[in-house]
């Protein structure tokens, strides 16, 4: 399965709102950026880091934890 179709479908049945809004702090301030612009951005990584991504993921799913808190950690990076 392709990455992106993977991550798709994990945010899907993990029923997370690509809508909903992340507050993370950049060097302006705070930044308020909807999940969906986090998903781009990880879709459009390099093959390396996408398959780092996959990894963690499936990690924090297997022990059941927040899966949008790492999201909300990765859009740290897109933080301005």
């Amino acid at each position: 399965m392709k990455f992106n179709k993977w991550l798709d479908t994990l945010v899907s049945e993990k029923e997370i709102d690509t809508d909903l809004v992340l507050e993370v702090e950049g060097a302006s301030g705070t930044n308020y950026m909807p999940l969906s612009i986090v998903l781009d951005a990880i879709k459009n990584t390099t093959a390396n880091e996408q398959a780092y991504i996959k990894d963690m993921l499936v990690r924090i799913d297997f022990t059941n934890g927040d899966i949008v808190r790492y999201f909300k950690h990765l859009a740290q990076a897109l933080a301005i």
